[in-house]
């Protein structure tokens, strides 16, 4: 039998997301496998994994702030914001040699905090039904509505490498859920004048969870499932039950008690069911774990 639970994994460049779950359905022996955001094929890092009846878990984490690491190249703009895109406009050398770290910095500055960002075209976004990314490769165009995206942290890890054709910068990102690295790469170039796409992307953090403890398909380490009431209680407020509430609970009934958040029912170290606010001093279930779930 699975575990049910949260499983943690280090994506390597080059294979996709949906690559990612396949993967884990033949290493783990089961289909029921879903993820919490998707990362780019070019990018690697966290992906957090819901395993079985875990999937009930990841729309309590899709919504989590992100850290991501990046190398930004100031110089050249692409199609896709990135590396892997054809180079749409190049800076001449002078232009290059008029860009400082002092104007770096302030230019990052203006996109740090709460901020409009335009999405790349080149992403899963939905129009119409199809994805942004499907409708630029099929020779659309693709305009995508600004929206209000936080950037917390906005910083330059070491040296800024200057050539002269390009700018080279490593930086280091937390951002709130649905915040494109690749966008704030194309803004900061646009914002200085030369261009810029990013040619390295890593995801560190998904809320409280690290890529460190991450499971690499090249480790010889087994894949470790986080169980579900271990899952909860770190991704989530967690409360204590009585046998009472949670019979209540599995029969569609709300119990008493206060919440502002989604939070996560526990009884005896079991995970019971995710259950937010109805009213004064009433809780209800958004989701409810079978016996046989929270029992391991």
């Amino acid at each position: 039998m699975v575990t049910p639970g949260l499983l943690l994994v280090d994506k390597p460049a080059g294979i996709t997301s949906h690559d990612v779950v396949s993967k884990v359905r033949k290493l783990l022996g089961t289909r029921k496998v879903g993820h919490a955001g998707t990362l780019d094929p070019m990018a690697t890092g966290l992906l957090v994994l819901g395993i079985e009846s875990g999937t009930k878990l990841l729309t309590f984490i899709v919504g989590k702030d992100k850290t991501y690491e990046a190398t930004i190249r100031l110089g050249y703009s692409t199609v896709t914001d990135d590396r892997e895109g054809d180079v749409l406009e190049e800076a001449t050398q002078d232009e290059i040699a008029g860009v400082t770290g002092q104007t770096i910095l302030s230019a990052i500055a203006k996109l740090t905090g709460v901020i409009q960002q335009k999405p790349s075209a080149v992403s899963a976004i939905k129009v119409d039904g199809e994805r942004a990314y499907a409708r630029v490769r099929a020779g659309e165009e693709v305009d995508l509505p600004s929206r209000e995206v936080t950037v917390s942290r906005f910083e330059v890890v070491g040296e800024i490498r200057f050539a002269k054709d390009h700018i080279d910068l490593d930086v280091v990102v937390d951002c709130s859920s649905g915040t494109y690295i690749r966008a704030l790469a194309r803004d900061l170039g646009n914002d200085l004048g030369v261009g810029g796409h990013l040619t390295s992307l890593r995801r560190t953090r998904v809320g409280e969870f690290d890529v460190a403890t991450g499971y690499s398909f090249v480790a010889s380490k087994e894949a470790e499932i986080i169980r579900l009431a271990d899952a909860a209680k770190t991704s989530l407020p967690f409360i204590e039950i009585s046998e009472q509430d949670e019979i209540d609970l599995r029969h569609g009934k709300r119990i008493k008690g206060q919440v502002e958040v989604p939070t996560a029912a526990l009884l005896d170290g079991q995970l019971i069911a995710v259950v937010e606010g109805a009213g004064f001093e009433s809780l209800k279930s958004l989701v409810v774990f079978s016996l046989g779930e929270s029992n391991v």
